[in-house]
């Protein structure tokens, strides 16, 4: 960002784990600039706190971040952006904001990068069953050719399924060309049909997907219309030896059902997220030998923290320089955020 900006009065508001996480020397030289004498609180109810609150124009949020209420708010009359350098602003956006008009923008666009890359890597092991056969030392001893009960291990022309043209969706669904062949189909009821086209796929219902599918990737968010969107009847649609890859939100799919689908021994899953997360530990889905889990890592981790924390303050240059948002979440968008 090259554009001339005068600083504003601001305050950074996360855990201290996040705080150290996100910035760096050079990141708080940067934010200096920006915001003058930057602030770090975690929370926003002590008397200092609030003197400070009651002074800033800006906040610059992530993980750890207490819910603005509107009694927080009400402390801070001046407040007019809300700078989010992680993805979802679910967790601590109140009502208030979108009635106060302040601006409030998401990391969401950066943190997709990362889930992306980690589902096109758990697309392309789903394809020869990597996961699972590593989990059982003894295929390493018989060799592919005694293999049985895998299906087609095969990343060629291969038949993938995107539920959710979000922003990480659309970037797993132009990262899929670098394979040979795929078809690739999304279902999502908001999607642009041509926007889908251009990035590669084809839009068609959930329903007509289904059967058609060798890999199933989840990208929607956790809305009410969207909890276990994914249950007995829709993984029974799938093909035998399909494999299940969940990065967005564990309350789309049936636990309980996928489990019995793969303890059969017909599906697979690759799961990021669960629901509950972390699963119980008598959770059927820890023991079954066609499923492997990962604790929530596919989002933004170590060094990829960075790429939020400058894209926060990005959009805070952009901001006071008057320049157009590119994260920006409002009243309308919200409702269908994740």
């Amino acid at each position: 960002m090259t554009a001339t900006v005068t600083a504003c009065r601001g305050l950074v508001v996360m855990s201290d784990e996040s705080f150290r996480a996100h910035f760096d020397q050079e990141r708080l030289d940067r934010l200096a600039s920006l915001v003058g004498d930057p602030v770090w609180v975690d929370e926003l109810d002590s008397p200092a706190v609030r003197e400070r609150l009651a002074d800033a124009e800006v906040l610059i949020t992530s993980w750890g971040v207490p819910r603005l209420s509107a009694e927080r708010l009400a402390a801070a009359p001046g407040l007019r952006a809300v700078f989010h350098a992680a993805g979802s602003v679910r967790g601590f956006a109140a009502d208030e904001l979108w009635d106060r008009d302040i601006v409030v923008t998401s990391a969401a666009d950066a943190n997709a990068i990362p889930v992306a890359e980690y589902t096109l890597a758990a697309i392309i092991f789903a394809g020869k069953k990597a996961p699972f056969l590593a989990a059982d030392a003894s295929t390493a001893y018989r060799g592919w050719g005694h293999l049985t009960g895998f299906g087609d291990l095969s990343n060629f022309r291969r038949s993938i399924g995107i539920v959710g043209f979000s922003r990480t969706g659309r970037r797993v669904v132009e990262m899929l060309r670098t394979l040979d062949g795929p078809t690739v189909l999304v279902a999502d009821p908001y999607a642009d049909p041509a926007a889908v086209a251009a990035a590669g796929a084809t839009l068609i219902d959930l329903e007509e997907l289904l059967p058609q599918v060798d890999v199933l990737s989840l990208h929607a968010p956790a809305l009410p219309s969207t909890y276990r969107m994914i249950g007995a009847a829709e993984l029974a649609q799938l093909p035998d030896h399909a494999t299940v890859v969940n990065t967005a939100r564990g309350s789309l799919i049936d636990s309980a059902a996928l489990a019995e689908e793969c303890r059969s021994g017909r599906l697979f899953a690759i799961l990021d997220v669960t629901d509950p997360e972390p699963l119980p530990a008598d959770s059927i889905l820890r023991s079954v030998p066609n499923v492997m889990i990962t604790p929530h890592i596919a989002g933004s981790l170590g060094s990829e923290i960075h790429r939020l924390t400058d894209h926060a303050l990005d959009e805070l240059t952009r901001w006071l320089a008057g320049e157009p948002l590119l994260g920006r979440i409002t009243a309308e968008t919200f409702p269908l955020t994740a």
